[in-house]
């Protein structure tokens, strides 16, 4: 019975990594979203309102857009399950210029790595052993938090002036296994960047640090 034991602690972290990585996908996916609309990436027509994490969002009706968006988070959902993934990023760019305009970042610790974890959140040492697993509904809360502030920024940044472009960067472990359609990419920085530090969420395995970095307009 003993030497079956670790297998099934494995099985129930897997289970809950499983979980995380939807939730962390499903967050980026909907944050990608929202963002290409409020920052008029797109006109109002090629989005529809759908309700989630208890709020109205706006998602894609582009299926260019959506297929894009669908090859990428594939990837980082298998590149999440093994615990690859440490940054996050959407970078909207000038198409005139290609300067980064904004930056928003997104954080990816994976708990499931910390050497404190159990397979109930808690640490055997005692630090966290008192804190029962997060429920579903106080993920949702949190990550409601998010949006509401990600939407509360957008009314003070800079106007996106002239066309502009995106695309979506993931960090990845430096021993991560890269598939031929990806690529190394720039970092996408900004040079003395305003910074704005944004709520986080955590899973019962990750935990999601956000930050938009923005570009202030010339004089």
């Amino acid at each position: 019975m003993q030497q079956q034991h670790g297998p099934i602690i494995n099985s129930r972290k897997q289970f809950l990594l499983r979980g995380s990585t939807k939730i962390i996908v499903e967050f980026f996916e909907y944050c990608v979203n929202s963002l290409l609309f409020q920052r008029g990436l797109y006109a109002a027509e090629h989005f529809k309102m759908t309700k989630k994490y208890g709020l109205h969002m706006l998602v894609t009706t582009d299926p260019a857009v959506k297929e894009h968006m669908a090859n990428i988070l594939k990837q980082v959902e298998e590149w999440l399950m093994v615990s690859k993934v440490e940054k996050l990023i959407l970078a909207v760019k000038s198409k005139e210029t290609m300067a980064v305009l904004e930056r928003w970042q997104f954080d990816i610790r994976n708990e499931k790595d910390d050497p404190s974890y159990t397979d109930n959140g808690a640490s055997p040492s005692g630090s966290r052993a008192s804190a029962p697993p997060k429920t579903e509904q106080q993920i949702q809360e949190e990550i409601q938090a998010i949006m509401r502030q990600i939407t509360a920024c957008v009314t003070f940044l800079p106007m996106l002036d002239g066309k502009c472009t995106w695309t979506i960067l993931c960090q990845a472990a430096r021993d991560a296994e890269v598939p031929t359609t990806w690529s190394d990419a720039d970092p996408h920085l900004i040079q003395n960047p305003e910074q704005v530090k944004l709520r986080s969420f955590s899973t019962n395995m990750h935990r999601v640090d956000a930050m938009v970095a923005y570009r202030l307009r010339d004089d």
